[in-house]
């Protein structure tokens, strides 16, 4: 199974007389990347919260923000006047070269995030458990959303796998034409250029097998086979990320493509060369969405 790196999670749930609110959207990283926004009550829990994400999303470009609605308890608040200060400050000089109206601007500051906060308010163990367990939900949703998408990756790569195999073939067969063009090929130049009298059959035999042997295409045959062998048994194989390692194996099937290319000399195979080397660069761009 194929899990891609596109996914998305939503969950909302109230704990005590807060809402909390969890969003989280993951896309294509070649690392694991976390964009975290959190409240000031979490932020004793941010290296919790970022150690579970890292360890059950694995890799890629992760949004995760979570937010708090109060459900109209009153308790004593604080303001923040240093951050209020530097907001003011920056905020008026550029009121002032704008030449925009300052009046309202302190109602507007109170209304940012961490200005105001509740001064005596910390999230007890039994929250933080309750909120743990909505975060594990989130998460789930978002690997399952994963999952259905690394279906149809999945399903891509497999087809066009199946394709590279089929043309593999059809090179299985030309490639005894092939030896007979050449052979054939070689005696024309020299009977023309020599005549038929003048050159000994049998040192032409002993050139024409080591010049085959020089273009033989057999050993980028049987590894290719089992590069898509292995590609096979990999997405087969248990556990989330295998991106990296496909593309790994991608890799190896280019040079043994283009090895057979380049020792061709015949021009249907280097036409089903191409197209495998198609049917690779398409499997290369899907693979970068793979987890």
């Amino acid at each position: 199974m194929l899990y891609s790196m596109t996914g998305y999670g939503r969950a909302e749930k109230t704990i005590g007389d807060k809402t909390f609110l969890i969003e989280l959207k993951s896309l294509n990283g070649k690392q694991f990347e976390l964009r975290l926004m959190l409240p000031s009550l979490l932020k004793p829990f941010e290296f919790n919260i970022r150690n579970y994400l890292s360890e059950h999303l694995l890799r890629g470009t992760i949004e995760c923000v979570i937010s708090i609605k109060q459900n109209g308890s009153n308790k004593p608040v604080t303001i923040n006047t240093d951050l209020l200060k530097a907001y003011y400050t920056s905020i008026t000089e550029v009121a002032k070269e704008l030449k925009a109206d300052t009046n309202q601007l302190i109602s507007a500051i109170l209304r940012l995030p961490d200005i105001v906060v509740n001064s005596t308010e910390m999230m007890e163990e039994k929250e933080w458990n309750e909120f743990a367990t909505l975060l594990e939900t989130v998460v789930a949703q978002l690997n399952e959303h994963r999952k259905e998408e690394g279906k149809s990756i999945e399903t891509d790569l497999l087809q066009r796998l199946n394709n590279i195999e089929k043309l593999k073939e059809e090179i299985k067969k030309l490639e005894p034409l092939r030896r007979v063009k050449i052979k054939e090929g070689l005696q024309k130049v020299l009977s023309e250029h020599v005549g038929t009298e003048n050159y000994d059959p049998n040192r032409l035999e002993q050139e024409l097998i080591y010049y085959i042997e020089k273009i033989d295409i057999s050993e980028e045959q049987v590894r290719l086979t089992n590069h898509c062998q292995y590609f096979k048994t990999i997405l087969n194989e248990d556990g989330k990320s295998k991106g990296k390692k496909l593309s790994f194996i991608l890799q190896e099937f280019g040079r043994e493509i283009n090895t057979t290319g380049s020792k061709a000399y015949n021009t249907e195979i280097q036409q089903n060369v191409v197209q495998m080397k198609d049917e690779l660069e398409k499997m290369k761009e899907q693979i970068l969405n793979a987890l």
